[in-house]
């Protein structure tokens, strides 16, 4: 399970020309899952995305996570991170998820990250999505699991 994350002062995601989803100052992550993939695998990734510290505290050093700010979430299925790009000049999704485990394993962490309290707004997988934000920093990491 890949996550993409970019701290952000705000996002929003647009199917057909209408919001969907939006957050103010939070993390906007891109995720994308793997063949292998399962629940653990979704939790990890959460721990990961939820206590990550990628936001500055007083000092100006990142020691504050999503959680310690009380920021947003807004997340986005990505199946082009499962993408190899090794070869050639065409990436190869082989190693994908299929569509149905994808969105299950997407759908379930969407729901642990509301229980853990966490302020959540999602894109619409599958969908054709016009995703803008504005990158705090810019501040970006490739989180795996």
């Amino acid at each position: 399970m890949q996550g993409l994350i970019q701290r952000v002062k705000h996002a929003k995601v647009e199917v057909n020309n209408q919001v969907i989803g939006q957050i103010e100052q939070g993390i906007l992550l891109l995720l994308g899952v793997e063949k292998p993939d399962d629940e653990q695998a979704a939790d990890k990734l959460l721990h990961k995305v939820s206590n990550y510290r990628i936001f500055t505290d007083e000092n100006d050093k990142m020691n504050l996570s999503l959680k310690d700010i009380g920021g947003e979430l807004l997340v986005v299925s990505q199946f082009t991170l499962a993408a190899n790009t090794k070869k050639g000049m065409r990436p190869s999704f082989s190693s994908a998820a299929t569509p149905s485990q994808a969105n299950e394993l997407y759908e379930y962490f969407v729901t642990q990250a509301k229980a853990q309290g966490i302020s959540v707004a999602t894109g619409e997988f599958g969908a054709d999505m016009q995703v803008s934000l504005c990158n705090d920093g810019p501040v970006t990491f490739n989180l795996s699991v």
